[in-house]
């Protein structure tokens, strides 16, 4: 039988990556954070000083990228720069890397790894592209005005000091590409749950999203 996956989407600092970590643990599943692979694209390129503009390049460097690479890369730091996560939103638009990524994806959501009974996936296209089949498919999102806050704060958290002003046009400008892009744009699926937590509470946000698990997974749910 095929394994549950939970297709978790949304924009950017919608608090998706947080509820995929919660939701994988609150239910002994594999997390993916496929985000942290178009990231990881664009780090080896800046790194490497290649144009994020360079499509050639893009796809050629997410075509080299081993599983070792990818867990390497998401205990490094830098992954989490917001001019890297910037530069993962242009390298996404690029057809050769979502296509040499998307096996990838796939292959994790059939496959968890350590034998472990699910799988959830978290992103911009899960269940709209990677796993269109998934029974639970979540869209998290929040205001853009909302989201920029978060990212501010966490931008200084950093010990950064961002401008707001910066952080909002950033924010806009990021929605924009990741929704207007030709291939695969950041839309919910037909039957995905939309999950807005502008003014939700964390606990209120897990517990909605695992009411729809509970609805949807009844035989995977590891509770009484």
């Amino acid at each position: 039988m095929p394994r549950p996956v939970i297709a978790i989407d949304g924009p950017a600092a919608s608090g998706k990556g947080t509820l995929a970590r919660k939701v994988a643990a609150a239910m002994g599943y594999a997390l993916l954070d496929t985000g942290a692979l178009y990231r990881g694209v664009a780090l080896t390129m800046i790194r490497a000083g290649v144009d994020l503009g360079d499509a050639e390049a893009a796809t050629a460097t997410a075509r080299a990228l081993t599983a070792a690479d990818i867990d390497r890369l998401t205990h490094d730091p830098d992954l989490r720069l917001d001019t890297t996560a910037s530069g993962a939103s242009r390298v996404s638009a690029v057809p050769g890397v979502r296509q040499a990524l998307l096996d990838f994806q796939r292959d994790f959501a059939a496959n968890p790894p350590g034998g472990l009974p699910g799988a959830v996936l978290d992103g911009r296209d899960i269940g709209t592209v990677i796993c269109p089949n998934a029974p639970v498919k979540l869209f998290v999102t929040a205001s853009v005005t909302v989201r920029a806050q978060r990212r501010f704060a966490e931008l200084q958290g950093r010990g950064e000091n961002p401008d707001f002003a910066d952080v909002l046009a950033d924010m806009q400008a990021r929605d924009d590409r990741d929704t207007k892009r030709a291939v695969a744009p950041l839309v919910p699926a037909s039957d995905a749950v939309i999950i807005d937590n502008s003014d939700m509470t964390p606990q209120q946000v897990l517990d909605a999203a695992l009411d729809v698990v509970r609805g949807r997974i009844p035989r995977a749910w590891p509770h009484p």
